[in-house]
């Protein structure tokens, strides 16, 4: 088997994607890509005053994740977590 046929797009993964992303996200355990410190999202601090969302490490306080709504749209911007661990739908 030839590496362009174990090669998929992202439309294979969108049941696991769509599982992943309707989980209980305050529960989730986020890694600061800072400082390696490991809290459920529920525990981090979160400011709402800004343009958007914004998810800080308490251990930091680095940015971890951002989250902006625009009419039908929301952007997503994990960038400041290394690892989020989810609890399995099952």
């Amino acid at each position: 088997m030839e590496n362009a046929d174990l090669k998929l797009d992202g439309n294979a993964l969108g049941g696991e994607l769509r599982e992943i992303f309707s989980a209980e996200m305050t529960i989730a355990r986020s890694t600061c890509a800072a400082c390696g410190a490991v809290r459920e999202m529920a525990e981090l601090t979160v400011y709402v005053h800004a343009p958007g969302t914004v998810f800080r490490c308490r251990s930091c306080e680095a940015v971890l994740v951002r989250i902006v709504r625009s009419g039908e749209r929301i952007w997503l911007d994990p960038s400041g977590v290394s690892c989020l661990e989810l609890r399995a739908q099952v």
